[in-house]
C-alpha cells in the first residue's frame, strides 16, 4: 500500500505508517501539482491545507482511504469520495481536551485582562488599576452546543463553581441532569450569562447564531468564546457591541475567512485573538496523528477501522447487498432530523419486505449518523454514532416485518419527543433511493442534496405562483412532487432545486395564498 501524506504530520503518526506501508511526504503542493501525482496513491493523509476538491478525487485512480488527521472533513469533497468508493476517515477525539482546555484558557484571559497587561508591562508600563479582573467562581456560563467539546467545557468549568447553562436542542433532559447543566434557550443564555461560549457545528441552522438580535438583548458586560467555527457569531455585530460597551470582551480563535485580513475583530483591544489554535497542542497534534496513521494500517490488513465518516466496515460479501440502502438510510435520517429541529428521545427504525431478511445493524448506523449529523456536524460518524445516541440517552428501537404492501422494501424511520412525531420512509427502486414518505403524505422523491418542502391547501393556484417566485429569483427546478391525504385538505410539495433557497425568498413563498409554511432541507 502506497501512502501520500500531504500536510504536515506529527512524526509518530510517520512513524507508525512507515513501519506497515510505503509512505512519501510531500507538502504545500498545488492543486496542480497534487492531482498529478494522486493517481499513484492508495491512501492519502491530510490536515486542512489541502483541498481534496472533485478533480483531485477524479484523478485519484488507485485511492482508497482519506485519512483527515483532525474532526472537520469541510477540505474533502465526502460526497465525491463515496460515490468513487473511497473511505474517509477522521480524528473526532484526538485534539477533543486541547479545544475544551484553550477555550479555558481564553474565558481566563478575558477574566483577567492577561494578554493586554503583557503588552503594557513589555512595552515599559506599570499600571496595576488598569488592568483590573473579575472571578469567575459565582459566575454564569452559558454553553451553547453541548457536544463532546462542550462537555468537557462544562465539567472544567464546574471545577472553578461556575454555574452552568446550557443550550443544546438535541441533547436530553437526563443527560443535562448527568453534567450538572440547567438546559435552556439561547435567549435566555444570553440574557442571563456573564460568559457566553459556542460549541456547535456551523450549519445553516448555527450561522449567526448569535447576532445583533441577542447583543441586544444581552446581560451588560457578558464576555463571549469562540473556539469552535468562525461565522457562528456574527462578527461584525460582535465587533459593534463590544466598541458601544455592550458587550465588554471577546476571545475568539476562528473566523469567517483565516487568515482573517481586514476583520473587525482584529481592531479592538477588548477583542482577543488567536489564530486558530484550539487543537494547537503537541498532544492532539501527536493524537489526531496516531489515530489517523493506525485506521490507515487496519484498512490495509482489512481489519476494522474506527472513525469512517462515509461507510462503516462491513464484510465485503454483506457490503454487496446492503450499499445501496445505506445512503439511502442516512438521508432519511437527516431529513427526518431537518423535519423535527429540536431535541428528541426516541428513534424507530421499520425494516418491511426483503431488507427485513438482512442484518439491518448497518443500516441502523447509517440512519443514526443522519439523524446526528444535522445537530453535530462531521464529528458524527458510523462508528460513534451509536455511542452518541446512547450518550445522549437517545432510546434507538428496530422493528422488522417481512411483509410491505406497496414496496417490496421499506426502511421507515420516526423521531419522537413529547408526543411530537416526524415519519420519513424510503425504498430503493432498483438502484435508485426514494423518499416515499414525510410525516402522514405519501410522495414519491428523489432525496437530492437542495430540497424545498412546503406545506400547503389542497386547491387550486398555489404550486405555480410558488415556482414563478423561484424563477423570478433564477433558481432552477429540478423536480417536483406532491402528496395528500385527501382531497381539499392539505398537501405537501417537494421541489428538487439547483441551487439554494436564501430566507428572503421562502419568506415570499410563505405569502403565496394557501402556503402553510416552508422551509430547505438539505440531504
Amino acid at each position: 500500500m502506497k501512502v501520500l501524506v500531504s500536510d504536515s504530520l506529527s512524526d509518530k503518526g510517520i512513524e507508525i505508517l512507515k513501519k506497515e506501508v510505503d509512505v512519501d511526504i510531500k507538502t504545500g503542493m498545488s492543486p496542480d501539482e497534487l492531482k498529478s501525482c494522486i493517481g499513484e496513491y492508495d491512501a492519502l493523509v491530510v490536515r486542512s491545507q489541502t483541498q481534496v476538491t472533485p478533480d483531485i478525487i477524479k484523478a485519484a485512480t488507485n485511492l482508497k482511504i482519506i485519512g483527515r488527521a483532525g474532526v472537520g472533513v469541510d477540505n474533502i469533497d465526502v460526497e465525491t469520495a463515496t460515490q468513487h468508493g473511497i473511505i474517509v476517515i477522521n480524528a473526532p477525539e484526538g485534539n477533543m481536551i486541547s479545544a475544551a482546555e484553550h477555550t479555558i484558557a481564553m474565558m481566563m484571559s478575558l477574566s483577567r485582562n492577561i494578554p493586554q497587561a503583557n503588552q503594557s508591562l513589555k512595552s515599559g508600563k506599570w499600571d496595576r488599576k488598569k488592568f483590573m479582573g473579575v472571578e469567575v467562581r459565582g459566575k454564569t456560563l452559558g454553553v451553547i452546543g453541548l457536544g463532546r467539546i462542550g462537555a468537557e467545557v462544562a465539567k472544567r468549568a464546574q471545577g472553578m463553581e461556575m454555574n452552568i447553562l446550557a443550550y443544546d436542542p438535541f441533547i436530553s433532559e437526563e443527560r443535562a441532569t448527568e453534567l450538572g447543566v440547567t438546559l435552556t434557550t439561547v435567549d435566555d443564555i444570553v440574557v442571563h450569562s456573564d460568559y457566553i461560549t459556542v460549541h456547535t457545528p456551523l450549519t445553516k441552522e448555527t450561522k449567526n447564531l448569535i447576532d445583533k438580535e441577542q447583543f441586544d438583548k444581552a446581560k451588560p458586560g457578558v464576555l463571549f468564546i469562540n473556539c469552535a467555527r468562525g461565522g457562528i457569531i456574527n462578527e461584525q455585530a460582535l465587533a459593534e457591541a463590544v466598541s458601544t460597551g455592550k458587550v465588554a470582551g471577546a476571545a475568539i480563535d476562528v473566523f469567517v475567512n483565516e487568515p482573517p485580513e481586514g476583520s473587525p475583530l482584529l481592531e479592538q483591544d477588548n477583542i482577543i485573538v488567536t489564530p486558530h489554535l484550539g487543537a494547537s497542542t503537541k498532544e492532539a497534534q501527536v493524537n489526531v496523528a496516531v489515530d489517523v496513521a493506525e485506521q490507515i494500517i487496519n484498512f490495509s490488513k482489512g481489519l476494522p477501522i474506527q472513525n469512517a465518516i462515509n461507510m462503516p466496515y462491513v464484510k465485503q460479501e454483506v457490503m454487496k447487498v446492503l450499499q445501496p440502502y445505506l445512503p439511502l438510510a442516512e438521508k432519511i435520517g437527516r431529513l427526518a432530523a431537518q423535519l423535527m429541529e429540536n431535541k428528541y428521545e426516541r428513534i424507530e427504525l421499520s425494516y418491511s419486505g426483503d431488507i427485513s431478511k438482512r442484518d439491518t445493524g448497518p443500516v441502523t448506523v447509517a440512519a443514526l449518523k443522519g439523524v446526528l449529523e444535522f445537530a453535530m456536524g462531521s464529528s458524527v460518524n458510523y462508528i460513534n454514532a451509536p455511542v452518541i445516541a446512547k450518550e445522549r440517552k437517545i432510546k434507538v428501537i428496530e422493528s422488522k416485518s417481512q411483509t410491505s404492501e406497496s414496496y417490496s422494501n421499506l426502511i421507515m424511520l420516526q423521531l419522537s419527543s413529547n408526543g411530537h412525531v416526524k415519519t420519513v420512509a424510503g425504498t430503493m427502486v432498483g438502484t435508485n433511493p426514494r423518499i416515499v414518505q414525510i410525516n402522514e403524505y405519501s410522495i414519491d422523491v428523489l432525496p437530492s442534496g437542495h430540497m424545498m418542502l412546503a406545506t400547503h391547501e389542497d386547491h387550486p393556484n398555489i404550486i405555480g405562483p410558488c415556482c414563478m417566485v423561484l424563477g423570478k429569483h433564477d433558481i432552477n427546478i429540478a423536480g417536483m412532487q406532491v402528496g395528500r391525504i385527501k382531497a381539499g385538505g392539505t398537501a405537501i410539495m417537494v421541489l428538487n432545486v439547483d441551487s439554494d433557497i436564501s430566507d428572503d425568498i421562502l419568506d415570499e413563498i410563505r405569502e403565496v395564498n394557501g402556503i402553510i409554511d416552508a422551509k430547505m432541507v438539505y440531504l
